[in-house]
């Protein structure tokens, strides 16, 4: 049963309650002209402090939210945001990412600067195995007396949303505004926030995700589809098969294997229902073209069937990409069946031509990529032994799940081809 203060709140301190929140609605109108998102979000952060801060003080329960947001359209009707629902995540916001969970994600970032799968599994798990959430309920129960203390007046506690967040956090408003600035919190759009807040993702992982998001331009759409299909097991978590620690250098063996996803999800809306493996390597080419962002960041499209005259016989690579952060080029064999040793093989050729033919003197070795209806893994790890250059192997899973609104925000293999042309020799056209 709800306590019998929620029904009762004194008037004058609802008032000023109300007040206090809408004084800072309006000041943060002034700095999200030059800030928005980021400003936006420490505005949504400090109310969602302080509505903990007083229903913890006050007695209040859940129902003060709806309150709140009533009074919020009455009194401040052309301001928008604040609906009961969104006031109840920005508590949840806050909840999440009390102070000291910025500070570790500052320290993280700082840590990871060059990120390896190791790396990433490390500081993911210590995040994941902070006490962190603990600390925003804490300071809240003892800042109580120091607030009371601090302003001496029983409405001054209530009238300032910026002192009672200094208080409970017992450091300037500005200094948490500048902590708050200089986390990755501060880098995504609340609609992805909202996203995260939705799932049941352990911090560490979500730390992850708002990496990606920054670092890969993601919108709200593509984060909850990579959440979905579950892309922090795909990238970090599940074992991959790869000969790159023998093959790259210690820096770029790290970042390749970072880099290679297993297994990868692709799009195949559009398909026959019944393709044969031509169809299906004719589709999966495609879809990589058009999807690039299931590939990862940095990686551009140079040519599909790419057309290779050796000796007396013509050879075509089904898709070759270059990879920025690895400065190399990618080769992609696409296999409509499972892993094959002989698919390496294959693999190791189209790697050997696009070095010699390629290559600069500036690219890194080129890195070839199998794509496979399913391995064994302990075969395919066989099966790289001995080769020189670096082979990774991961499947895929073919999925019609992307959303039309998604697809239409996308470029179509055309378009892709065509805002590419003017950077491709003419012998990287496969009309040629």
């Amino acid at each position: 049963m709800e306590n019998n203060k929620e029904h009762h709140i004194e008037r004058t301190n609802f008032d000023a309650f109300v007040h206090a929140v809408g004084s800072e609605i309006e000041q943060a109108q002034v700095r999200l002209i030059t800030a928005a998102n980021a400003q936006m979000l420490f505005h949504y952060w400090k109310i969602g402090n302080y509505i903990l801060y007083h229903q913890n003080l006050q007695g209040w329960g859940s129902k003060i939210i709806k309150q709140l947001a009533k009074a919020i359209r009455l009194n401040y009707p052309e301001k928008k945001g604040y609906s009961e629902r969104n006031l109840t995540y920005m508590c949840q916001f806050a909840r999440s990412y009390p102070l000291n969970v910025l500070r570790s994600f500052i320290d993280t970032d700082a840590r990871l600067s060059v990120p390896s799968i190791q790396k990433v599994a490390d500081e993911v798990l210590k995040l994941n195995n902070g006490q962190f959430t603990q600390e925003l309920t804490a300071q809240i129960q003892s800042t109580d007396s120091q607030l009371l203390e601090f302003t001496q007046e029983p409405l001054a506690q209530i009238q300032n949303v910026a002192k009672t967040v200094s208080a409970i956090y017992r450091i300037t408003i500005e200094d948490i505004e500048k902590l708050f600035l200089a986390s990755p919190v501060a880098r995504i759009n609340w609609a992805s926030h909202v996203i995260m807040l939705n799932n049941s993702l352990p911090l560490g992982v979500k730390y992850w995700y708002m990496k990606q998001s920054v670092e890969m331009g993601w919108s709200s759409n593509v984060l909850k589809i990579q959440i979905e299909t579950n892309l922090y097991n795909r990238q970090i978590s599940n074992n991959k098969v790869n000969n790159f620690t023998a093959t790259l250098p210690a820096p770029q063996s790290d970042l390749a294997n970072y880099l290679l996803k297993d297994p990868y999800i692709f799009d195949l809306a559009g398909a026959k229902e019944k393709a044969d493996e031509r169809d299906i390597e004719e589709q999966l080419v495609k879809h990589v073209t058009r999807y690039l962002l299931e590939m990862g960041n940095g990686f551009a499209f140079v040519a599909r069937q790419k057309h290779f005259q050796i000796g007396n016989s013509d050879f075509f690579a089904d898709l070759i990409l270059y990879s920025i952060p690895l400065h190399a080029y990618i080769v992609v064999e696409l296999k409509a069946t499972p892993f094959k040793p002989e698919y390496a093989g294959q693999l190791n050729f189209y790697i050997n031509v696009v070095d010699d033919k390629l290559r600069g003197e500036n690219d890194n070795k080129t890195i070839g990529l199998l794509l496979c209806k399913g391995k064994d893994e302990v075969v395919a790890q066989y099966a790289l032994t001995g080769y020189d250059q670096p082979i990774g192997i991961s499947d895929y899973q073919l999925s019609k799940a992307i959303p039309e609104n998604l697809k239409s925000a996308l470029p179509s293999v055309e378009e892709v081809e065509e805002e590419l042309a003017s950077f491709l020799d003419k012998d990287n056209n496969p009309q040629n």
